[in-house]
């Protein structure tokens, strides 16, 4: 069926850094988004000013097998090191195809794309079991950013398998000093700086002083990250996903990093919806669903009503 004018200016396939396929979504107020098919890699998201809202570094490197730094590289069927495989899996570097034929998807955005993923024969050796990864991106008629998962398990020999998930999201901030994560206070998390060991949380909400890797536990549906200078709020919504990451490098480890400007570290800070702790377990036939959306606020807007417990009820 021949798309219409405005369906083919919402969604358009092109090449982006080095010659590699990417699609850029376009909502009708201004908003877009670009995903690289390598990794099914969100790498902008812009409001209707045209204000990038997602950090990816001056330095990340487009080029296989390399993943990108930055944006929302999609961790799977690992998160992190938890586990035997490659740090964070091999979702996030490997190519997506558009998927033609998706199933049934109550949608009420114009701007989508569809990717999918099925394991390559090398994949099969690290990892030996059979899925199907589906993937929406969509632009929302707001501006709000949403993407979902569905993991599917097609093992044909009847074997279950298990896996931890991230979408490993990279918010653009002014300056981390001036930023605030509300709706983690009082919770548990496990700190990867201090061998995975749990804590709970301290105090009001999270301000930023020097590294921080930390994975916290059974949180709320919703979490808010205030921008200060910018008078701007990320508020993320999440469904499926348990847990949050919360992870900026700092100084030294910024020095560290090939594809990370030494003071990047300032200008964003990593929020990821996740599953970790209690990782998924699919029979053959079974589905796993993922649902993240980013919305992007005057924080004028959320001061006050994102207090954790009103956020507790209404979500």
């Amino acid at each position: 069926m021949a798309a219409s004018g405005s369906e083919r200016v919402a969604m358009e396939l092109c090449k982006g850094i080095n010659g590699l396929d990417k699609v850029v979504l376009r909502d009708p107020r201004g908003s877009t988004a670009e995903v690289y098919l390598y990794g099914a890699h969100v790498t902008s998201w812009k409001n209707d000013q045209g204000e990038e809202l997602l950090f990816v570094s001056s330095k990340a490197i487009f080029k296989p097998p390399k993943a990108i730094r930055g944006g929302i590289p999609i961790c799977f069927p690992q998160f992190g090191s938890h586990g035997s495989l490659e740090q964070h899996g091999f979702a996030r570097n490997r190519f997506w195809s558009i998927d033609t034929d998706p199933p049934p998807f109550p949608t009420n955005s114009k701007s989508f794309i569809d990717l999918i993923l099925k394991p390559s024969e090398e994949d099969m050796q690290k990892w030996p079991n059979s899925y199907e990864f589906r993937l929406r991106v969509a632009l929302g008629t707001g501006g709000d950013l949403m993407l979902t998962s569905r993991i599917r398990n097609t093992n044909a020999d009847g074997k279950p398998f298990t896996f931890t998930f991230a979408y490993h999201t990279y918010f653009s901030v002014s300056d981390i000093s001036e930023v605030r994560v509300e709706c983690l206070e009082t919770l548990d998390y496990l700190d990867n700086l201090q061998n995975k060991e749990r804590f709970t949380e301290q105090g009001d909400a999270l301000t930023f002083e020097s590294e921080v890797d930390k994975i916290y536990l059974s949180t709320p549906t919703k979490i808010a990250i205030l921008d200060h200078e910018k008078k701007r709020t990320f508020v993320l919504r999440k469904d499926g996903l348990p847990d949050a990451v919360v992870w900026n490098p700092w100084d030294k480890k910024a020095k560290t990093m090939a594809d990370f400007g030494d003071d990047e570290y300032k200008h964003m800070l990593c929020v990821e919806a996740a599953v970790v702790e209690k990782p998924i377990t699919l029979k053959p036939g079974e589905e796993w669903k993922g649902r993240l959306e980013l919305s992007a606020v005057p924080s004028s807007y959320c001061s006050g009503q994102l207090d954790p417990q009103k956020v507790l009820q209404s979500s």
